[in-house]
């Protein structure tokens, strides 16, 4: 064929060819020329991403969140995860480096290209570090408004407004102080939250020991008579009662002591038989990040997991079972009233012993003070809005030191507060020399009785020492060897932030504790109740101090000896109550009974 024939094919070929591409990619529907639907427009599939991995993670990387945060690690080493989700139209980017783990997450959305979500350091592991509001106790309690009202009112009823600059008034402050840690945490900030807080622990230990060495008080009175102060209280009573029912949540610590109240009623110990998840028969529905929870167990109930719930000692669950026999449980994480119960419950006793031993060793306005004093605190209602067993262990405190005349009571109690978490057991050797350092048989006996009935539960499985076994493990060794950023001590996790490795320092200040634990049974030789608050309040707050992990729930472990220590008028002498029927012969000396 010459080029004089080939040249009009080519022109034509040229003209067609770009009408042809364009016929391939219709926009519009075509019809015959009898009104057929022959072709339809072409449209991309709604469920493809539009971003690539490479962008995506680009997109992330540059978040100024992230960015600042993956400036401290090194590039080498860097591993990448990009996932897309069609359904929610957004990417999951995850970064790992080295030994550090884990160190970046967060979505970015697919149509915008917008970082939606940006999990950094202890972010990543602990979701409660991102700052979720009113994860713990729910909105309420987390509100300026009401917090603020309660630090108002506990002021207002406990400052001595003779004296603004009194000793008394910045007792109060630093019981206050943790709030500024709280509302840092609360916002997702733990690196601020975490240093906040140990001021307030560091005040109330340095306090008890110098009230507990030297026996003297604040010297200060409160501007109010007791019947205000005890009108307060009960009016506050009845509004925490009403903020549990109405506006709190259950976190995973008071939903494990529904589980091993019911695991006892049903004749099985708790650990070890809590429900878990793994590869069981799935009979719920997957929560917001697609895990699905409820599982059918071993028991053949359909039950939502809690696998860490089993970590606590057995009165923990015992406390549990009134509320388990009075509303029950249907295997489910729901608004567990049993738990709601018996929160309710020990808030209230705890403030009732507090009554009780302000009654005892002080008069009706030392009551009126400390049962106040209980209910205006925000931190302890903070416990109460979050539902935990954290009020469990000093009620039993509290109420043992009512019957501080009493080896017995002090031993029986002492041992139902140890056994629900392990962190009185610290002031055991303090409250068996009580008064005057001579070990009290009585106290051992009433402790070992009390011991072995709460560990009868283990009765109820085929091999008991095994059983026993499995507590410690369960328990004990779990705990020790936890790892969390609610402390300074466990930084080291964060070590390419600049953070320091302070374990070598939280070892010498846990060798401290014990070693003060010990002295505390012998210095002073003889001790008042005041001197007995004040030590225990310390020791208390010293195990809190040297712990890994760390909640702002655990402060009402002290705070009830603290209030005694702290808020008891060094006039004020207490008419020496009766001597109990099994007091020791030591013990019958009415000056030992003094609050100073």
């Amino acid at each position: 064929m010459t080029v004089r024939r080939l040249l009009p094919v080519v022109l034509c070929s040229l003209v067609l060819a770009p009408a042809a591409a364009a016929a391939t990619t219709v926009t519009a529907p075509v019809f015959d020329s009898k009104g057929r639907l022959v072709q339809t427009p072409f449209a991309p599939s709604p469920n493809a991403a539009h971003l690539t991995k490479k962008r995506a993670l680009a997109l992330f990387s540059h978040d100024p969140k992230v960015a600042d945060w993956l400036a401290r690690y090194p590039v080498a080493g860097r591993v990448d995860d990009e996932t897309y989700d069609a359904k929610a139209s957004s990417w999951t980017v995850k970064i790992w480096w080295g030994k550090a783990g884990e160190i970046a997450e967060g979505k970015v959305d697919d149509a915008s290209g917008a970082v939606t979500e940006a999990w950094t350091g202890p972010q990543v592991a602990w979701k409660m570090a991102r700052g979720y509001k009113g994860a713990f106790g729910g909105a309420k309690i987390n509100s300026p408004w009401v917090w603020g009202a309660f630090c108002l009112v506990f002021l207002l009823g406990l400052a001595d407004f003779r004296r603004p600059l009194s000793l008394r008034n910045l007792d109060l402050l630093m019981l206050l102080s943790p709030t500024a840690s709280l509302w840092f945490f609360n916002h997702g900030n733990v690196f601020t939250a975490v240093p906040l807080f140990y001021p307030a622990l560091v005040w109330v230990v340095a306090r008890g020991i110098w009230i507990g060495a030297t026996g003297l008080g604040s010297g200060s009175r409160t501007l109010w008579p007791a019947w205000v102060l005890l009108a307060a209280a009960v009016f506050l009573a009845g509004f925490r009662i009403g903020l549990n029912v109405q506006a709190s949540n259950v976190i995973d610590v008071g939903y494990s002591g529904v589980i091993g109240a019911e695991r006892i009623v049903h004749a099985r110990a708790p650990w070890g038989n809590f429900p878990v998840e793994d590869d069981l028969k799935a009979c719920g529905p997957a929560d917001a990040s697609g895990e699905i929870r409820e599982r059918i167990q071993s028991n053949g109930r359909c039950e939502s997991a809690n696998p860490q719930g089993d970590t606590y000692g057995p009165v923990a669950y015992e406390s549990y079972i009134p509320g388990y026999l009075l509303f029950g449980w249907n295997g489910k994480w729901d608004s567990l009233p049993a738990a709601h119960f018996t929160s309710i419950a020990f808030d209230l006793l705890c403030m009732l012993g507090l009554w009780l031993v302000g009654r005892r060793f002080g008069g009706m306005q030392l009551a009126a003070v400390l049962a106040f004093a209980w209910a205006a605190y925000p931190f302890t209602q903070y416990a109460s809005s979050s539902n935990t067993n954290d009020a469990l262990m000093p009620c039993f405190l509290i109420w043992g030191f009512w019957l501080a005349s009493s080896p017995a009571g002090r031993g029986a109690l002492g041992a139902l507060s140890g056994w629900t978490k392990f962190a009185s057991l610290v002031v055991a050797p303090l409250w068996l020399t009580y008064p005057d350092r001579r070990p009290s048989r009585r106290f051992v006996a009433a402790f070992l009785v009390a011991t072995l009935a709460v560990f009868s539960v283990v009765l109820f499985e085929p091999s008991p020492l095994h059983e026993l076994r499995v507590f410690f493990d369960r328990t004990v060794r779990w705990q020790v060897a936890r790892d969390a950023p609610w402390s300074l001590w466990d930084w080291k996790q964060y070590h390419a932030h600049g953070l320091p490795d302070l374990h070598l320092v939280q070892r010498l200040l846990q060798g401290l504790l014990v070693a003060g634990a010990i002295a505390a049974a012998f210095v002073p030789r003889r001790k008042s109740p005041l001197q007995l608050a004040a030590l225990t309040a310390a020791l208390l707050a010293g195990f809190e101090l040297v712990q890994t992990y760390w909640l702002y729930t655990y402060i009402p472990w002290f705070f009830g000896f603290a209030a005694i220590a702290l808020l008891a008028p060094a006039a004020v002498r207490a008419t020496a109550p009766e001597p109990a029927l099994d007091a020791d012969p030591q013990e019958l000396d009415p000056a030992r009974a003094a609050v100073v």
